[in-house]
């Protein structure tokens, strides 16, 4: 049943995830860096305190409490995922949605799921499973084979990537002008190894989540995990996504003079503050969900690659919806389908692992 739980928690992130760029396509008149920081201060600044007021007990006295390292070490985390975010909206402008977030995320998911077993081999920790742990087991290695089927569509991904070049070459000029596959291909491998670090700043600021969790479990004994515990730790960990985002958003409204569109009358201000806002909202309940499915199925490779196959899932919902895929050939296609059927099946395989 937790399992269960686990994975549905991590299904309604992943949609989040995956459908937060959404509202940003309403915004009018604005360049990127003036709505994506707009929708930055929701995301990183605004809601993720609201959540943590909500659902955690003094959660400012916890962040005072926890030591200078913790603290340090989590919001260095968060500067370096913020660097992933940023390069993140570049690689769905030049693949598309669906295929800049599959080949985006897939890198992000194996990377994620891999690296923090491989650390703990050589630093073992009380209660996290190392690489070799997961080896040992036929549960981990069901999950290490969802990992390795996951990096297979990627590859699958990236084939479909090259033949929708080709199909767009000759008769599609203007049906994805921004389509780049080289550059794109680039920009995703780097924002999906950089972005894995939201999961290690969610391990560094662990001892912030302790604390909630114990706190809640003594007013509520026997009731199992508590499932908003890593909100506290979100606080911390977004402030530096908040950081790097807003200096690289103020260079580009300085270097592209775009600081006017925060006062421009003549597109609709209002609107595109409240659209930009609702896509920081959105964007951060991605998170919000993941907590409560990582407090079901641990912080592991299972928690972390069934929330990203799930915003490729979702992503790819919103790539069909914009058309992104029409006018290629049948054969393109195929190869797209197959390869985000081995990202579904990836999802199947890690559930399964983690059941055993």
């Amino acid at each position: 049943m937790e399992s269960i739980f686990g994975l549905l928690f991590h299904s309604i992130g992943g949609f989040a995830s995956g459908s937060f760029y959404m509202p940003f396509k309403k915004v009018k008149g604005w360049a990127w860096e003036s709505y994506w920081i707009v929708g930055g201060f929701f995301s990183w600044l605004i809601v993720p305190p609201i959540a943590a007021y909500l659902t955690i007990p003094d959660f400012a006295g916890i962040i005072s409490a926890a030591t200078p390292t913790i603290k340090a070490f989590t919001y260095s985390m968060g500067l370096i995922w913020g660097i992933g975010g940023l390069t993140y909206g570049l690689g769905v402008r030049y693949l598309g949605m669906s295929l800049g977030n599959s080949i985006t995320l897939g890198f992000c998911s194996a990377f994620g799921a891999l690296v923090p077993p491989i650390y703990y081999n050589f630093n073992p920790t009380e209660g996290k499973e190392s690489f070799s742990e997961m080896a040992a087991s036929s549960g981990g290695q069901m999950v290490l084979l969802g990992v390795l089927v996951c990096i297979l569509g990627i590859v699958f991904l990236g084939k479909a990537g090259l033949l929708k070049e080709k199909d767009f070459a000759v008769g599609h000029e203007n049906k994805d002008k921004d389509f780049n596959l080289i550059k794109g291909l680039i920009i995703a491998v780097i924002s999906g190894i950089l972005s894995s670090f939201f999961n290690f700043g969610i391990e560094a600021g662990k001892p912030m989540a302790d604390v909630a969790n114990e706190a809640w479990k003594a007013v509520h004994p026997n009731q199992g995990e508590f499932l908003f515990q890593n909100n506290v730790t979100y606080v911390v960990l977004l402030w530096g996504g908040m950081t790097t985002n807003f200096l690289w958003c103020m260079y580009l409204n300085f270097k592209n003079k775009t600081f006017g569109d925060y006062t421009n009358k003549s597109t609709p201000i209002t609107k595109n503050v409240l659209f930009a806002g609702l896509a920081g909202t959105v964007w951060f309940l991605q998170f919000f969900f993941y907590g409560m499915g990582e407090s079901k199925l641990g912080n592991g490779a299972s928690s972390w690659i069934l929330h990203m196959a799930t915003i490729i899932l979702t992503a790819n919902f919103w790539g069909f919806y914009l058309k992104e895929w029409s006018g290629v050939s049948k054969k393109t296609f195929n190869v797209f389908l197959f390869g985000i059927s081995l990202m579904l099946l990836s999802i199947v395989l890690v559930g399964i692992g983690n059941s055993l």
